[in-house]
């Protein structure tokens, strides 16, 4: 047995450097037969126009209103929303052990096509760059709310992510408190901020982009690759290479590259397994309406939950549940089986 220690092979923890979290690596566990869940695999073979999809152009929506005829993306006010701007101004607490507030917030959802069948790796570029566009109309308009303080913009796609409608949309909540995962991620980079005057992802960018161990794919304006400290099988982050704190601030030019890098990454997601790639994907940025934040540096984290092929996923239980994160693959091994797979879809070939 070898006493050299080799990332590759040998178990290990990784620092989350956005979180100061950490995540167990057991890359020899790769070789483990599976004999557990294998999931049904959802068919690809939505029409062009669903009459009874509430999504649909032309067609009624579960709280009784039409959507227009829309012939690009389209945002409205979501029917179920989690979050009510009405929300009375409340606190509650009983002796420091029960405790509870108020939350106010808006929830929008964005059609990313009037196409039922259509999802972001099949749409051209200039349809995903209209949907880059109506975010940041969105983000701009949402952030003149004062009361808002965070905004959320997101998409679940697939069943297995237990999106429940197949037509292709994300969702964008907006609220008067800033969530967890965005307090923990301003603190990390806060804190390299003062020390170096630089941006956390911009030091990290600029270490991972010499090595091009994890890279998948860049353009001029953004590079996308695997995190070191990967939890998901096939996890990526988007990291803009010009240090922005928000979509609000992303030029023509950039929503393009935004455009191609979304594109490139989802084409590559669904030719893994040559299926329609499930994930949550969604971009963190700087809180709006609570002060400056130049520490903040926009980026997209996507988590899809497939490990070994269109039916078998990762399941976050037990140790995960318990103690901490645990992947097999390594972050590396994932990044290089995404970077050589085609640009083209699959369908297309």
């Amino acid at each position: 047995m070898s006493n050299t220690f080799e990332l590759d092979s040998n178990p290990h923890t990784r620092l989350n450097i956005l979180t100061g979290e950490w995540v167990l690596v057991s890359p020899h566990r790769t070789k483990r037969p599976w004999q557990g869940k294998v999931e049904d695999v959802s068919p690809d073979n939505r029409p062009e126009y669903d009459p009874k999809c509430y999504l649909c152009p032309g067609n009624d929506r579960a709280d009784g209103d039409v959507n227009p005829d829309y012939t690009e993306s389209f945002v409205f006010k979501n029917d179920f929303s989690a979050l009510l701007e009405d929300t009375p101004l409340a606190n509650f607490n009983e002796d420091d052990l029960l405790v509870a507030n108020n939350q106010k917030g808006l929830c929008k959802v964005i059609s990313f096509s009037p196409k039922h069948n259509l999802t972001l790796p099949e749409m051209a570029l200039s349809d995903i760059e209209n949907v880059i566009s109506l975010w940041q109309k969105e983000f701009n308009n949402l952030a003149e709310n004062e009361w808002i303080k965070y905004i959320q913009i997101f998409e679940n796609k697939g069943e297995i992510m237990g999106c429940s409608n197949p037509h292709p949309h994300g969702q964008i909540w907006a609220q008067s408190d800033i969530p967890m995962e965005i307090i923990k991620e301003t603190e990390r980079q806060k804190s390299h901020y003062a020390v170096h005057r630089k941006s956390l992802l911009s030091s990290y960018l600029e270490l991972e982009l010499k090595k091009q161990d994890r890279i998948v794919y860049e353009n001029d304006h953004f590079v996308v690759l695997v995190p070191f400290w990967a939890v998901w099988p096939y996890e990526t982050i988007v990291i803009s290479k010009r240090h922005v704190t928000s979509i609000k601030f992303f030029t023509d030019h950039e929503k393009k590259s935004l455009a191609d890098a979304i594109k490139i990454l989802t084409v590559k997601y669904d030719n893994l397994f040559e299926t329609a790639f499930p994930y949550s994907a969604g971009m963190h940025q700087s809180p709006v309406n609570h002060g400056d934040h130049p520490e903040w540096h926009w980026h997209m984290h996507f988590y899809p939950p497939l490990l070994r092929s269109a039916t078998v996923k990762k399941f976050m239980v037990g140790y995960e549940m318990l103690a901490n994160p645990q992947r097999d693959i390594t972050p590396e091994f994932a990044a290089n089986r995404l970077r050589e797979l085609p640009s083209v879809h699959y369908k297309n070939k």
